[in-house]
């Protein structure tokens, strides 16, 4: 499927892309899917047995998909706070379905971000893999540089049927005034995979989210790695529910958090309801309090079965001066050791970003560096 609404992207445009690992070469792809605001810019699939239609033009297209899957993988009672996006007579988003058999060499790229002030997007996702299919979905959202204000409310669902991978990465970076709701809900089948990377380089004033995941088939697992990097006047609650309902199902959930005065709450919760095994990891690194600034992490786990196998740790702490006093010994200047640091404790080798992870790095380190002048 090859629909082209308007290919014709501003500087703007493309320099906000590039800042959530958004590329614009197509032969690094297998697609694209790209909305500015209200409209849905770019929809192109490269690959058989990757169809990609906007959401609006799908649930037009297939009966079954709002009968089996539409607003079925997320709670009702979280639903319910969304009401806007469920009552949209056109509702705004992608649908992504892999056939049967098809397993996608590169990734395929998502962008949603919001070009105009103070603008209200809402957006349903819909992504179902059929059996024995793999994906990498990379999603960028993002305000433009000088857009401050707005609110983002997203829906994501993810089917993943048996012996399927699904790897998410969603990379966001918003204006300081932005507030974004997020919810998002995934089913895993017997033997499948689920790997979702959330990164937030640029925190908006409030960002509330906690996705699900039902891991109903046996053997299926799913792993959580959540990038926080939170400044100053910013809010962020995130956590993670995971329902290890199959025999032999795996999860593990890691939260990273990075504080130069805002307020985090990380959370994670995983409950075993058959023989599992599962683990869930806090960290913080708080860099700067400044007057409310704080990190309270707070993993938990809920065992329902006798041969549930599971385990937590929280840990939060800052840089060590003697640290960066070594490696400035070893040459480096004291920003280039603070970055190192913090790259290290980030742990983030994540496939489709790094140059966009390590400029906000820097930007964080330099502000480090001055912290006591």
């Amino acid at each position: 499927m090859n629909t082209c609404y308007n290919n014709q992207l501003e500087k703007n445009d493309i320099e906000t892309l590039a800042d959530v690992g958004i590329i614009m070469e197509e032969d690094k792809k297998s697609g694209s899917f790209i909305m500015r605001d209200y409209e849905q810019l770019f929809v192109h699939s490269q690959i058989e047995g990757l169809e990609i239609l906007p959401i609006a033009d799908a649930l037009d297209k297939y009966d079954w998909l709002r009968k089996k899957y539409y607003c079925k993988a997320v709670p009702h009672d979280k639903l319910e706070k969304l009401s806007q996006i469920n009552d949209d007579i056109k509702p705004q988003g992608f649908f992504i379905h892999v056939h049967k058999g098809t397993k996608v060499r590169f990734p395929f790229n998502a962008a949603i971000y919001m070009s105009k002030e103070n603008i209200h997007q809402n957006v349903h996702n819909v992504v179902i893999l059929d059996d024995d299919t793999e994906l990498h979905l990379i999603t960028g959202c993002a305000t433009q540089h000088s857009i401050n204000s707005g609110t983002h409310l997203a829906i994501s669902e993810q089917y993943i049927g048996k012996n399927s991978k699904l790897t998410s990465t969603m990379i966001h970076s918003w204006g300081s005034n932005v507030k974004v709701i997020p919810r998002s809900g995934t089913i895993v089948d017997e033997g499948g995979s689920f790997e979702n990377n959330y990164i937030c380089l640029r925190t908006a004033k409030d960002i509330n989210s906690n996705p699900q995941t039902w891991l109903n088939g046996s053997g299926s697992s799913a792993k959580y790695l959540t990038i926080i990097l939170c400044s100053e006047g910013s809010k962020i609650n995130t956590g993670g529910d995971v329902y290890l309902n199959g025999q032999n199902t795996t999860a593990e959930l890691a939260h990273r958090a990075v504080c130069t005065g805002g307020q985090i709450n990380q959370t994670g919760l995983l409950i075993g309801n058959a023989l599992c095994k599962a683990h869930v990891d806090c960290a913080g690194m708080l860099i700067d309090a400044g007057q409310d600034g704080y990190i309270e992490s707070i993993p938990g786990l809920k065992a329902l079965h006798p041969e549930a196998q599971m385990s937590h740790e929280a840990s939060l702490g800052k840089i060590a001066p003697e640290q960066v006093e070594y490696l400035q010994s070893r040459g480096m200047d004291e920003t280039e050791a603070i970055s190192l640091l913090i790259r290290g404790f980030l742990g983030a080798d994540v496939a489709g970003l790094g140059p966009e992870l390590d400029a906000r790095i820097a930007e964080i380190a330099e502000l480090a560096g001055h912290g006591e002048e």
